[in-house]
């Protein structure tokens, strides 16, 4: 009889928060999906954050892990890593988890591809 309260608790909790946004709050917590990279016609316009898109700057867009968050970028076939920071909302594309700024994409060599299979993982936690 004990159990219900305890599993109705977990469910509201789950309700509440994305798991993603609990985990994504810790240093450490690590993600695996595709990225793309942000195309020049994007240079100069506002971020999520009120930051002007700089395509030679260490940035990148996820859709739930507080804007600040420092992550690592690794991509999965070549290995190459880069620390951007989080400073847009996205990517818009059903199943991407990462838009990145060119120059990230540069470093990871994935600009011929347009898109990598990535692991993230938060180095540094976001102010919100």
């Amino acid at each position: 009889m004990s159990i219900k309260p305890f599993a109705a608790g977990v469910l509201v909790a789950l309700a509440i928060s994305p798991l993603t946004s609990i985990a994504g709050n810790q240093t450490g917590f690590t993600e695996k999906g595709a990225a793309s990279y942000y195309a020049d016609k994007f240079q100069g316009r506002m971020t999520a954050s009120g930051e002007r898109y700089d395509g030679g700057a260490l940035t990148a867009a996820h859709r739930t892990l507080p804007l600040g968050t420092k992550v690592r970028v690794t991509n999965r076939q070549n290995g190459n890593s880069v620390v951007v920071e989080i400073n847009d909302r996205g990517p818009h594309t059903r199943g991407r988890l990462l838009d990145l700024s060119k120059r990230a994409a540069k470093e990871l060599r994935m600009i011929n591809s347009g898109v990598a299979q990535v692991q993230l993982k938060v180095v540094a936690q976001g102010d919100s």
